[in-house]
């Protein structure tokens, strides 16, 4: 093998690795929320944890991107340790239909049908077809197809540029020494976990074996350990996703290492001294794609079968690994994890749900301010700040993971989306704001014994159910993402507008009449100014959320089906 012929290799691993990457993020997007919405349905039954994981790996072609999802579910407290247990063998069998799509390239035969199934037959075609699918504008859906199509296709060619580069190393006295090297099962686990640490993934890894396979110089021998080793491997991604995570992720982590050691070494060591005694003949014969594959299945089947009867003492052994750690309460920004950005409809979700509860804070904020300024106190006072300062919290974390959110390849739709929630943030932390002003007027009135008349504690307790309604109507838009709610809020801002437009006027009539007094008048208007930019806010949040959908022509002309009137 001389040193062009390395250069192809190199240049055929980049391209299978690019492919397989390429298509995993694909299928992860054309499949959106579901898959990760499928995962995150919590059952207790072991059983359907298993088919869960298997199907979901199946579809996204990954069970590293499988793992580092449960780490980040339970990080977050959306799962339980005790879920992922089974989810993750599922995943672990899932991960070795890769190899079986693989193992088309070890085809033979003269045949047509045969000739047709061979990946130099039909990769160009899905290369054309995927091409020209990624090519139609305005059509996410077959774009990700299309991708989808092209990813496996820039796969399969770099597995055949890996096998022709690698052909020569047949007659290659230093590479056979190496293989019979790697036969020692130990040095051949070794060297199966390490490469696989390295790129990450047990697919890939796989995938190339196969390509290596395909000179015909591999024995069993040599290729079973490695396989066994890959599989460990595969823990890494977990493993690394966990260092930045809370207990029960690092125990997730635990368990996948776990489940993967105590796998490799109850097969091994039983399938070894059976082999010693019974010496199997299969040992010593070349490997192909195909055995590759049956071996990687079997051994994963296998492991499950093993395994499955003890979940809940693989849970307790990761319990024992990572030592539960007093921490503070945890913490509600825990769903905003890095992790779930691989999947951006599922991080949306995470995003608006929290929105959700920003904007039902915010509401506490207003009514809290309204009750205090009938009769202030320094305790309520204090205790509606502190909601003030973790609207902002919200504000800060919210912003900087849509943010990074917004810096990936999204949709069009999921781009719009992120824009929208950013400007729909800025908004709810703008109504705490002025929530709190309130507060500091109410402090104002206390302080200096300001008191107003009859009339105008009537029209500032009507006014501020008024603004109440809006703020109850926005929360649902939120939350609902809807926008018949949205539309709604519209109707109840040009209420609010008049009322407090007459209210303003009725007070400055009172003022000239000496009804009541400067003091009182300047804080009388504050109140208004208040709850002016409030109701401001949610028509700004309203306008956001139609415009998301193309629909902001209908803030215009209608009318609320329940739109309650004031006097």
């Amino acid at each position: 093998m001389d040193f062009f012929s390395f250069l192809t290799l190199a240049g055929g691993i980049a391209l299978f690795l690019f492919g397989m990457n390429y298509m995993g993020d694909s299928l992860k997007k054309l499949s959106g929320s579901s898959l990760e919405a499928i995962l995150q349905k919590l059952t207790s039954n072991r059983f359907k944890g298993f088919f869960l994981g298997l199907f979901v790996t199946a579809v996204i072609q990954s069970s590293s991107a499988v793992m580092v999802m449960l780490v980040g579910f339970v990080n977050s407290g959306i799962m339980k340790l005790a879920q992922t247990t089974s989810i993750l063998m599922g995943a672990n069998i899932g991960t070795t239909m890769t190899a079986w799509l693989l193992s088309t390239s070890g085809i033979s035969g003269e045949s047509f049908l045969f000739r047709l199934m061979k990946p130099t037959s039909f990769t160009p075609v899905l290369a054309v077809v995927g091409i020209l699918l990624t090519m139609i504008p305005k059509s996410e859906k077959k774009n990700d197809v299309g991708s989808i199509l092209l990813g496996f296709a820039i796969l399969m060619f770099g597995m055949e540029t890996m096998s022709g580069a690698t052909s020569g190393l047949r007659d290659n006295d230093s590479f056979m020494k190496i293989l019979v090297m790697f036969s020692n099962p130990v040095m051949g686990i070794l060297i199966g976990t390490i490469f696989t640490s390295i790129i990450q993934s047990s697919s890939a890894s796989v995938g190339i074996l196969q390509a290596l396979s395909l000179t015909g110089s591999i024995p069993m021998s040599t290729a079973l350990p490695i396989i066994l080793g890959m599989n460990i491997g595969a823990a890494v991604p977990p493993v690394l996703s966990a260092l930045s995570g809370n207990t029960n992720a690092k125990r997730v982590a635990a368990s996948c290492v776990s489940i993967k050691i105590i796998g490799v070494a109850v097969v091994a060591v039983v399938f070894y001294i059976i082999h010693g005694i019974m010496n199997f003949s299969f040992m010593n014969s070349n490997s192909s794609v195909f055995t590759i594959a049956l071996v990687h299945t079997v051994f994963n089947i296998l492991s499950t079968i093993i395994l499955m009867p003890f979940c809940r003492g693989i849970e307790k052994l990761s319990e024992l690994l990572i030592k539960e750690k007093h921490t503070e309460e945890e913490n509600i920004f825990a769903s905003l994890d890095d992790r779930f950005l691989a999947f951006p409809q599922f991080a949306l979700e995470k995003s608006r749900e929290l929105i959700g509860q920003m904007a039902g804070l915010s509401k506490q904020t207003f009514n809290g301010a309204i009750c205090i300024s009938y009769g202030f106190d320094e305790t309520v006072a204090e205790k509606i700040k502190k909601q003030e300062k973790l609207v902002d919290k919200y504000e800060d974390k919210l912003t900087a993971y849509l943010v990074k959110l917004a810096s990936l390849k999204n949709t069009v739709r999921e781009s719009n989306e992120v824009a929208t929630l950013i400007h729909v943030i800025g908004d709810i932390e703008r109504i705490s704001d002025y929530a709190y002003s309130i507060v500091k007027t109410a402090r104002d009135i206390s302080v200096n014994g300001i008191k107003f008349s009859k009339v105008a504690e009537y029209e500032i307790d009507i006014l501020s159910k008024a603004i109440d309604d809006m703020l109850t109507q926005a929360v649902k838009a939120i939350q609902t993402m809807e926008t018949d709610q949205a539309a709604e809020i519209v109707p109840l801002k040009r209420e609010a507008d008049r009322m407090i437009a007459e209210t303003r006027a009725r007070h400055i009539v009172r003022f000239r009449n000496g009804e009541c007094s400067a003091d009182a008048g300047f804080v009388f208007l504050d109140l208004l100014t208040a709850m002016g930019h409030i109701s401001s806010h949610c028509s700004n949040i309203a306008v956001y959320l139609l415009q998301k959908d193309g629909e902001a022509t209908r803030l215009h002309g209608k009318k609320a089906n329940k739109l309650r009137t004031y006097p």
